[in-house]
């Protein structure tokens, strides 16, 4: 039986990061896509509540040798709208996807990025199912970037994603540095860096004299100094593909065990 995979992304249907991603993918499984008509970039896990949402297919492709088969649709809201669509999409046809990817993102998901990444937000809605998921990005924000660093290593990180698949409530944030395959000093699992940004907003005024705001901002770096340290964004920069494992579960326990010791709340 084929393999069967959900693809999506943040960046659009357009995007020519998940337009090269379903030629490689189509090696491992039939691919089905379910991307956003428009840029969702920093939507996170964001829901569309307010407005009805519309699905269009936009075209197939039967499968090829050994080339799966695509289905490629656009829907206009978010990556975890798109996300939830594909897998009920699945669910109406009586299965499920064996796994969902998101990517490829254009700019990194590492450090701080995650929390606010519509690339994992995607993957997120995913692990809430038990589906495995791996979200892929890049560190550029070039609409058209030499890819040739994924085609090198994507194989090695398949391979290793189903031989041994994260286990359910997690899903995979995979970075890649914008360098040539031949700089890559190897692929690392990685924990997410501590970093935030700060100075975050540009003030200018429009043409009727209101004051307006522009979101930029400059990463502030608060990743370890020890050498040994995991840090996700401090290993890409170093020049290593990494590999971060989160959790849908954001309990901390060992702090939830610790109040739990300390606070007292007298009955009512």
């Amino acid at each position: 039986m084929t393999r069967e995979i959900l693809l999506t992304n943040d960046d659009s249907i357009a995007a020519s990061g998940l337009l090269h991603l379903v030629k490689l993918l189509r090696h491992y499984g039939d691919i089905t896509v379910v991307a956003p008509r428009e840029p969702n970039s920093a939507r996170s896990a964001a829901l569309t509540m307010d407005r009805p949402l519309h699905l269009d297919f936009v075209k197939g492709l039967e499968p090829d040798g050994g080339l799966g088969g695509v289905r490629i649709y656009t829907l206009d809201g978010t990556p975890c709208d798109c996300a939830k669509m594909g897998i009920n999409m699945f669910v109406e046809e009586g299965r499920m996807p064996d796994m969902v990817v998101s990517g490829i993102n254009h700019g990194s998901n590492a450090s701080a990025a995650a929390l606010y990444s519509g690339t994992l937000g995607a993957t997120m809605e995913a692990a809430l199912y038990g589906i495995p998921a791996i979200g892929f990005s890049i560190d550029t924000h070039d609409e058209h970037p030499d890819f040739a660093v994924v085609d090198e290593y994507i194989d090695d990180i398949m391979d290793q994603f189903f031989s041994n698949p994260p286990a359910k409530g997690i899903y995979l944030n995979v970075n890649f540095p914008d360098i040539s395959p031949d700089q890559v000093r190897g692929i690392t699992l990685a924990c997410q860096g501590r970093g935030r940004w700060h100075k975050e907003f540009v003030r200018e005024t429009d043409p009727r004299g209101r004051e307006i705001y522009w979101m930029v901002g400059e990463f502030l770096n608060l990743a370890s100094s020890d050498p040994d340290a995991m840090d996700d964004h401090t290993l890409m920069h170093d020049g290593y593909i990494t590999i971060v494992p989160h959790t849908i579960d954001t309990t901390d326990y060992a702090e939830l065990e610790r109040l739990s010791q300390l606070w007292d709340f007298e009955a009512r």
